[in-house]
């Protein structure tokens, strides 16, 4: 089988990577990156990855970036877990939907409520506003327990791990009908096992406490 490296910090957006990783029941290894030894920062990181961010996946010569784009990867490359519908299935065309709505519009506008900035003019904003994606995120949660309805894919795995930490900072209210969804999401195998190989890994890579 092709090899498997995850470039990872678990207290970073590869957490994700990790809990797909863990669904997929494929085997993989760790590289480690420490934010606070400035490991995203050398050349030799950069080189793979030249923005310095995490996730990074690199699968034999395959070098993968961006959260949704490994999501996609390892779902359709591992498609006997059952993660992703099939590219002729009908509900193949909404899970990409919600997969690129994470990107495209669910993170950038976290960014503009995190930092206050003011809403762009709806016509040159690619994702309108902050209230409207949450709102249009809470409808589509309130129609099944997943995403997609009563099956769990590999988006619910992305966005339940995105929603349990920005529910976490105060960026996304903390809803009924989302919590709800984390707490569903969270119950599976997978995410109870990465948090508990990345809770291990933390704590591993914490500095010495002081005398």
């Amino acid at each position: 089988m092709p090899h498997l490296s995850l470039y990872h910090n678990p207290k970073s957006r590869s957490a994700s990577a990790r809990v797909l990783l863990e669904a997929l029941g494929v085997p993989y290894d760790v590289q480690t990156i420490d934010f606070a030894n400035g490991q995203n920062r050398t050349p030799e990181f950069l080189a793979i990855n030249p923005l310095g961010k995490l996730p990074t996946l690199v699968h034999d010569d395959a070098v993968i970036t961006e959260q949704v784009a490994i999501t996609i990867y390892l779902a359709d490359r591992f498609p006997s877990a059952g993660l992703a519908p099939a590219i002729d299935a009908p509900l193949r065309g909404p899970y990409l939907r919600w997969l690129a709505f994470y990107a495209a519009c669910f993170e950038p506008a976290l960014m503009d409520h995190a930092f206050q900035r003011a809403p762009l003019d709806p016509a040159t904003s690619p994702y309108r506003d902050y209230d409207t994606v949450i709102e249009t995120l809470v409808a589509q949660l309130s129609r099944g327990d997943y995403l997609l309805g009563d099956t769990l894919t590999a988006a619910d795995l992305l966005w339940g791990t995105g929603l349990r930490w920005t529910t976490e900072f105060g960026i996304v209210p903390r809803l009924p009908v989302i919590l709800a969804y984390i707490e569903r999401v969270s119950a599976h195998p997978a995410v109870i096992r990465a948090g508990e190989l990345d809770a291990a890994l933390a704590e591993a890579m914490a500095p010495p406490a002081a005398d």
